[in-house]
């Protein structure tokens, strides 16, 4: 016999943890920096986009 197909699924489900285990160490290496450059430097809130914070104390994103 092959192998029945709860021993597929298992195997499956373990590949697919471990895939993200390895995307979720990769992305916390890499969005520390990006965060703490997207804040307004202002106020502190995190900008989403490029246009200006809605605070308008900053007049763009700088670095």
């Amino acid at each position: 016999m092959p192998g029945s197909g709860s021993d597929v699924i298992v195997k499956i489900v373990t590949l697919f943890l471990i895939g993200m285990g390895v995307l979720a160490m990769f992305g916390k290496l890499r969005l520390p920096k990006r965060l703490t450059s997207a804040k307004c430097p202002a106020c502190g809130r995190y900008r989403i986009g490029k246009g200006p914070c809605p605070c308008g104390k900053d007049k763009g994103r700088r670095g």
